[in-house]
């Protein structure tokens, strides 16, 4: 019998841990333990089991959750891949792969430090220190902080704040000055989500009994002898009066699974598409890879609104039908609504739904219910790769090209190349689906590497909306004023409304004016924290969408600092400051009132904070309770809406300015994804695009509907650039809260890969990243790219030894491969 364990944990470090078993009930591997490690209870995955003592003497393992391994062979080797190809931490990767935090309860606690109590007497003779960045007030929670702490016990996170007035910012703080330990505490609890329900006893004979009672009594009856107990309590009756019916038998109260809101929104079923050749014939591609052995890749290039949908359908039936589970991955949350509602009236209860907006309970229960076999038919955002699907057949990658597919943080791994491996591991079809893929994906189509379908025609023979331009240039001076409408675009909009048609008009900017500057001197308002301009929000007026001028902020969207609007400039004293730009909160008060009998809606983050927000106004869009539909790019994403003939996109050639060099094909795959939402019932469609930059060949080849022009134009400037899809690329970020920390690791290690005998790959850097703080974190980064993966692969792993030997942290370090955003 084993007598220790080696245990992998969510810590940027690539190694795994060993700890020594308490009894022979021992976990299995690929099972969950609770172990110690420093001041904090983690849990961690066995990875192996053995009698090898380690050098040092072990410490014992806290608690084992699982008699059997929580995953699979198929996923375990999916996790080595991601952990390997993406250079992270397994602890790190696992931690991402299971969704199950909510079967362990986590505690924290503080102890004061001998620095801590070193401070408190110091403070105590000499009084505070005037070098501190802290305020008096808040140096004032400090000490009390530390007095509350004084006698040696640790306090537990909740009872301390409430005790002394602390923030989670300042106990932290006082964590980096290393006056206060940090200890967490983790248990296994029970996650499953019950409701109690008042059922009432068929066979008891009740005595005499008052009115309250009868009417409880009467409740359960009508609703057929149960009701759950929070909706009995909304009677107008006291408590008490079902604990006495409890009490004489006359009802039981049982615990009972929550039910699960799977999504409201409504849509056909799949027996009310029928399909047509383009579609039976991608759908014929489909089935044979699935029906053959082993694994099979396909790219599925189908215009906006040619059936994708309705042929992933029929494919997750097919495979279905075959005793093999699916999962179809969408980009949004925001998606999952209609998409789980089309599914659930394809497939019922065999659906699962995954996404980050879930609660953590309910995010165990759904992973649980694919683990049984019980929802062989699983949708989600891309955390949902990994689900535990039973022998799985096929994956569907909707809109692959979709930059959300690419996780921002350890690991940092893109779940679109996740899905290939995940499929080739499994022997399972992979199908990547968008009208305008990836660079990458067509890359691999026209080599071989996919199958590529393709699906030129709209359904029913649709056309395709016309896209027309307005240069702004021109229409500045036309009429002399700067407007964030043309003339053209409103007349357009007014004439579908006046119809009784929809319309949409895309501003892909958030807030009401995204920087403020000052006339007088130039000072741009930023962020305490990050180095981007603050955006200025109006707040909104309960029940209503409309901004208050009163109580205007600013905000910053990378961290969530606000602050109030100055009446002067901080800098030198003006009156005169100036909101530069219109997002869609102004483009929304501007559009109401020029169309002050339209039914505008909004879509953005600021509009929609979960999924029955989204829900809610797709509800409102679908029933034409709205007919003027205005937000960020949310709204170009696979929004399916008859009633839409007119869409109009403002400004969203200001991203062709940034320093990224996929930065065009993003401007051309929001512009089409956009114009796609326009003429998809039986009335045409037409699109009107703002641009200061008309001329330039993503948006020509986006208005032409001409993806095969613009794929020949960029993928000349990528191969004469050396960028993917024609090389690979990696984007080493170096980071610490001090400046010239990091400039000076950046610099040493740029000094290291200049001294490396590198083949084959090219070092750009070191350089500050575009953004060179955010949450308080100075960034530098260098950019590797190499034509062959194995080649980069060497040399990012020899740049992290050397970084190790400098004494430059892992955890300081972000390795991004295949990276998709360089801000």
């Amino acid at each position: 019998m084993a007598t220790f364990c080696d245990v992998v944990l969510p810590v940027p470090l690539d190694r795994a841990f060993t700890y020594k078993l308490k009894d022979d009930n021992g976990p299995p591997i690929g099972g969950r333990v609770v172990v110690p490690f420093r001041n904090e209870k983690l849990i961690g995955v066995v990875t192996r089991l053995h009698d090898e003592a380690p050098p040092v003497e072990a410490r014992l393992i806290e608690a084992v959750l699982d008699q059997e391994p929580i995953l699979s062979a198929e996923l375990m080797e999916l996790a080595t891949w991601i952990a390997q190809y993406y250079l992270a931490p397994l602890g790190e990767v696992l931690r991402s792969m299971l969704p199950l935090m909510a079967e362990v309860r986590r505690s924290v606690s503080y102890r004061i430090s001998e620095t801590g109590l070193t401070i408190l007497v110091e403070g105590a003779e000499q009084g505070s220190s005037r070098r501190s960045r802290r305020t008096a007030d808040e140096q004032d929670i400090e000490y009390t902080v530390l007095n509350y702490l004084s006698d040696g016990e640790p306090a537990r996170s909740g009872k301390l704040r409430h005790a002394t007035g602390a923030t989670a910012e300042l106990l932290t703080s006082m964590l980096r000055k290393k006056w206060l330990l940090r200890e967490t505490e983790a248990a296994p609890r029970d996650a499953r989500r019950l409701v109690r329900y008042a059922v009432l006893e068929a066979d008891s004979r009740p005595p005499k009994l008052n009115d309250n009672q009868l009417a409880i009594l009467a409740e359960l009856a009508g609703a057929g002898g149960s009701l759950p107990v929070p909706v009995l309590r909304r009677l107008e009756v006291p408590a008490t009066t079902l604990q006495t019916l409890v009490k004489r038998g006359l009802v039981t109260i049982e615990e009972r699974p929550a039910a699960f809101h799977l999504t409201s929104a409504t849509r056909p079923a799949a027996a009310q598409y029928v399909l047509n050749q383009a579609q039976q014939t991608a759908l014929a591609h489909i089935e044979t890879t699935l029906d053959g052995e082993g694994f099979g890749a396909c790219l599925l290039h189908g215009v906006t609104g040619s059936g994708k949908t309705a042929v992933y359908l029929a494919a997750m039936e097919h495979a279905r039908l075959a005793g093999r589970s699916a999962i179809l991955l969408v980009p949004e949350i925001g998606l999952t609504p209609a998409m789980a509602a089309q599914l659930h009236s394809s497939f019922g209860g065999s659906v699962a739904l995954l996404h980050s907006a879930l609660t953590p309970d309910e995010r165990a229960e759904q992973w649980y219910r694919i683990r049984r076999g019980e929802a062989r038919i699983v949708v989600g955002t891309r955390s949902a790769i990994f689900a535990p699907a039973m022998n799985l057949g096929l994956i569907i990658v909707d809109e692959e090209h979709d930059q959300s597919y690419k996780q921002e943080e350890i690991p940092r791994y893109h779940a679109r190349d996740v899905a290939v491996m995940r499929a080739k591991i499994s022997g399972a079809t992979v199908v990547l689906g968008s009208a305008t893929p990836s660079l990458e994906s067509w890359r691999n189509a026209e080599t071989g590497k996919y199958g590529l379908i393709e699906m030129k025609e709209r359904v029913n023979q649709r056309p395709l909306p016309i896209v027309d331009l307005v240069d702004m240039r021109l229409e500045f001076q036309e009429t002399g004023k700067e407007s964030i409408f043309s003339r053209v675009l409103l007349e357009r909009a007014k004439a579908a409304i006046d119809r009784g048609e929809q319309a949409i008009i895309l501003l892909n900017r958030r807030g009401y004016s995204f920087a403020v500057l000052c006339r007088a001197c130039g000072e741009k308002l930023q962020c305490e924290n990050c180095a981007i301009a603050l955006t200025h929000h109006k707040p909104i007026i309960p029940g209503e969408t409309i901004a208050n001028p009163a109580g205007q902020r600013l905000k910053c969207h990378y961290c969530g600092y606000v602050k109030t609007v100055p009446k002067r400039c901080p800098k030198c004293e003006s009156e005169h400051l100036f909101y530069l730009g219109a997002g869609s909160q102004q483009g929304e008060e501007r559009l109401q009132e020029l169309f002050p009998h339209a039914r505008i809606g909004r879509m953005d983050r600021d509009t929609i904070r979960n999924r029955f927000d989204m829900e809610h106004l797709l509800t409102r869009l679908h029933s034409g309770e709205i007919n003027l539909l205005v937000g960020t790019q949310m709204i170009a994403k696979g929004h399916d809406i008859h009633g839409v003939t007119f869409v109009g996109v403002v400004g969203a050639d200001h991203a062709l300015g940034l320093p990224d060099f996929r930065a065009a094909e993003r401007v051309f795959q929001l512009l089409t994804q956009v114009s796609g939402r326009a003429g998809r019932g039986d009335l045409p469609g037409n699109v009107l695009v703002q641009s200061y930059y008309p001329e330039h060949y993503a948006i020509q080849c986006a208005a032409a509907h001409d993806f095969r022009a613009f794929v020949k134009k960029e993928m000349q400037y990528r191969k004469w650039m050396h960028y993917p899809p024609h090389a690979t690329l990696a984007n080493i970020i170096i980071q610490s809260q001090r400046l010239e920390e990091a400039a000076g690791w950046a610099t040493t290690l740029g000094r290291s890969f200049a001294a490396m005998p590198l083949e084959h790959v090219r070092v750009l850097g070191p350089a500050s990243a575009p953004i060179v703080r955010i949450k308080r974190i100075y960034r530098f980064h260098l950019l590797l790219k190499s034509e062959k993966r194995q080649a980069l692969a060497r040399t990012l792993r020899a740049g992290l030894a050397q970084a190790e030997a400098l004494g430059i942290p892992r955890r300081n370090l972000i390795v991004d491969v295949d990276a998709v955003n360089l801000m």
